[in-house]
């Protein structure tokens, strides 16, 4: 489904019961599909993909050959460009949820988990209070250490000539 001010055109394809609301955009060869929700002013576009229950909002942008599924959130400033910008782990933690860590405009690394949403520095900080260390707390740390490998902030200067 499209409505509002939403806008799909090239390529771009959306199917299944995904949704691209508000002032949302979706174009070149950009699929949305499943359940996946793009709404607010977030942009997919190029040869990206948003499927399952995934979802973009706000001012994020996701294109080039970025693929976000299950149940990724990516929203506020994200800016993603390859795969390798977002990393999704769980179902793991206190609430056996998924969290998502992902690089922002600024070239940060944010994470969302559960109500949480901040810098991977709050959030380990976060964890260290809320968790001590018990089992979820070596697993929260684990993949924020992975998280810090895996995406790549080393081309985002490269990236935003591109965006």
């Amino acid at each position: 489904e499209v409505w509002g001010n939403a806008e799909v055109w090239g390529n771009a394809e959306v199917w299944g019961n995904a949704k691209v609301c508000g002032d949302a955009k979706v174009w070149g060869n950009a699929k949305v599909w499943g359940n996946a929700e793009v709404w607010g002013n977030a942009e997919v576009w190029g040869n990206a993909k948003v499927c399952g229950d995934a979802k973009v909002w706000g001012n994020a942008k996701v294109w080039g050959n970025a693929k976000v599924w299950g149940n990724a959130e990516v929203w506020g400033d994200a800016f993603l460009f390859r795969a390798e910008h977002i990393f999704t782990i769980g179902p793991a933690g206190s609430r056996n949820a998924f969290t998502t860590f992902f690089r922002n405009k600024k070239g940060e690394i944010k994470v969302r988990c559960g109500c949480f949403y901040g810098t991977i520095d709050e959030f380990e900080a976060k964890v260290d209070k809320t968790h001590g260390e018990n089992k979820h707390a070596l697993v929260y740390h684990a993949a924020a250490q992975i998280a810090r490998k895996q995406l790549d902030l080393t081309s985002y200067e490269d990236d935003e000539k591109k965006g």
